[in-house]
This record gives structure tokens, sequence and C-alpha cells, in this order.
């Protein structure tokens, strides 16, 4: 089952205070970013945030779950209707994750 985006809009506008959010749609499923940094993953409208220090400290509760067959596990986020919680764990978790890295320029044919 491919996340709904209705799903999607309501997680992204749970999140807008933790930074600028845009997501982008991925095989059926949502990357979303916070400040030009990939942080989660939306999959079967569930929210599935990186694992960090940071996020596991504030969020120790939370277990640990892959988003989809073969991948590594992320922090489940089962209740998205926390706005308060979940704007700290998501400002905890971008701050721990490196910047962006600069996308190269595409490559001239001969």
């Amino acid at each position: 089952m491919a996340t709904r985006v209705e799903f999607m809009e309501y997680v992204a506008d749970q999140l807008s205070e933790a930074g600028a959010i845009t997501y982008r749609k991925m095989f059926g499923e949502y990357g979303v970013y916070c400040d030009g940094k990939i942080f989660a993953l939306v999959c079967d409208d569930t929210l599935f945030l990186k694992i960090t220090e940071a996020g596991r400290a504030m969020a120790p509760h939370l277990k640990e779950a892959p988003p989809y067959e073969g991948a590594k596990p992320y922090l489940l986020v089962e209740d998205v209707d926390d706005r308060d919680s979940l704007i700290q764990l998501v400002r905890a978790t971008c701050n721990a994750l490196p910047p962006p890295k600069p996308r190269q320029a595409p490559k001239k044919r001969a």
C-alpha cells in the first residue's frame, strides 16, 4: 500500500515549525527533508526517522523498524498527532545529521 498524499501533507503540516519541510515522491513513497537535509521516510502512511543519538535519547520509547524490505532500521513514529514533541524530535534529529552534499553538475558528453 502506497502512502496517501493526504497523510504526507498532514505530516508536513505537523512538522512545519521544525524548519523548511519539503518532501519528494520516491518509488510510491516519500522522502522528507528539513532545510535541505533528508531526515525521514514516509512509507505506508507511517513516519520513519533516521536514527541519531540525539533522536534516540529524546525518544527512547520509539521502536526501530525498516521502512521497506531490505532497508536499514529507522525510528518508527506511530503518533504523528503530538505536534510539539514531533517538532522537537525532528529538530534534534536534523541538528545531528551532516549537511547535505552539494549536487554535482551533470557531466558533459564529448
